[in-house]
């Protein structure tokens, strides 16, 4: 299992409540939640994590904001 978490603290400010307050959609595996509210994002492998950004990529309006700042955010993760 891949999991790629993303600070609540960082330059993205996703936290777990992100994805529920805009409606994000989830990664194939789902979101865990960390004690300081960061959000894990859990993926099988390398080819998930890429149709899912692919799919954030695709939203609308203030859900395409969000989705941005978290493909930037799993990209500055996974390089």
């Amino acid at each position: 299992m891949l999991r790629i978490s993303i600070p609540s603290n960082g330059p993205s400010k996703i936290n777990f409540s992100s994805f529920m307050n805009y409606l994000l959609p989830l990664p194939p595996k789902g979101v865990d939640i960390e004690v300081n509210n960061d959000a894990v994002l859990l993926f099988d492998n390398e080819e998930e994590v890429k149709v899912y950004t692919d799919k954030l990529k695709q939203l609308p309006g203030s859900q395409k904001k969000v989705g941005n700042e978290i493909i930037n955010a799993i990209m500055r993760l996974t390089r």
